[in-house]
């Protein structure tokens, strides 16, 4: 029987983005045969593609699917001052340019095209979605950062003071919080891992990357309703990072014809890599059944789902 590793096929390269810097990427393709349908990656911030996402996409790709990552500006082994964010846009331009361009290879043509990302980089797909509404075919919101949660964000007061220092000192690691790590991964050898991990940033937020973090996140609550691609989103019970409540309300107010939110009772944050083995597994299972049930039958076009949307809609207003 073939390994883990012998069934898949992994890949890293570095790119240039529009701005001239230097990017990681990674890829987990099935060594074998023909992907059912392409994965894209977003990280959480101050995480990275190699490592805290290599199992989530050796798994993908052992599901049968192609996966593929992307370091942010300022993360992991991507150029950039490390643990900055200048603006958030930067960073959702880069990934739609990367994550285009492996779409329309020639190879990929035709092949359906869906988003997985776990706390910032499920706001990152949001506004992926958002730039190219009618161009993904599906998301997985991994603890998506619509909302950061009320322990983790520094008083009104603080914030205020803190914005106006952006303009004058944006690097400086001002922010008050707490240890992100502590509270986002529930197992202690995943928490050391990530410590051990030089390509994390474990540093105080700088001033403009926090100032981002909660202007996107305050865009995005304010915007729910204009999510509209088919989605699962996952939250774990017990997180104290992102609000679950602000999961719940995506759920609730987005458009999406195609849409379920599933809650694990007594898991944390980070329901992809802090989690025992056997609560990973569970997760997983569920984002492999949600990435089958849409990829394994043909993909019903925009108009036809918007028709039965219509048409259900007209329906069940008439019973």
């Amino acid at each position: 029987m073939a390994s883990q590793s012998e069934r898949i096929k992994y890949e890293e390269e570095f790119i240039l983005n529009s701005r001239g810097l230097e990017l990681f990427t990674c890829s987990w393709l099935p060594a074998n045969g023909e992907a059912k349908a392409l994965v894209f990656l977003c990280h959480g911030y101050a995480m990275e593609s190699g490592t805290t996402m290599f199992d989530t996409g050796s798994r993908l790709a052992n599901a049968g699917y192609a996966a593929y990552g992307i370091d942010y500006e300022g993360h992991g082994k991507s150029a950039g001052l490390n643990g900055y964010i200048p603006r958030f846009d930067r960073i959702v331009d880069d990934c739609s340019d990367h994550f285009t361009e492996i779409s329309e290879r020639t190879e990929n043509r035709g092949k359906q095209r869906f988003l997985l990302g776990e706390s910032m980089g499920g706001a990152v797909i949001i506004l992926l979605h958002r730039k190219k509404p009618e161009y993904w075919d599906g998301a997985v919101l991994v603890a998506p950062m619509c909302k950061i949660a009320e322990d983790v964000k520094p008083n009104p007061l603080v914030i205020n003071i803190l914005t106006k220092l952006c303009k004058i000192i944006p690097t400086w690691k001002l922010i008050p919080t707490k240890d992100i790590i502590d509270i986002a991964f529930r197992e202690p050898k995943k928490r050391e891992a990530i410590r051990n991990n030089p390509y994390c940033y474990k540093g105080r937020p700088r001033l403009q990357t926090g100032n981002e973090l909660l202007r996107v996140s305050l865009d995005i609550q304010r915007r729910l309703s204009e999510v509209s691609l088919p989605f699962l989103v996952l939250h774990g019970g017990e997180d104290k990072v992102t609000d679950i409540s602000a999961s719940e309300e995506l759920y609730e107010s987005a458009t999406s014809w195609d849409k379920n939110f599933k809650v694990y009772p007594g898991m944390w944050h980070s329901l992809t890599y802090g989690e025992s083995l056997d609560n990973t597994d569970i997760v997983f299972a569920d984002i492999v059944e949600w990435l089958d049930e849409r990829s394994l039958s043909p993909a019903p076009s925009r108009l036809e789902q918007q028709l039965k949307h219509l048409y259900d809609d007209h329906h069940s207003t008439k019973q």
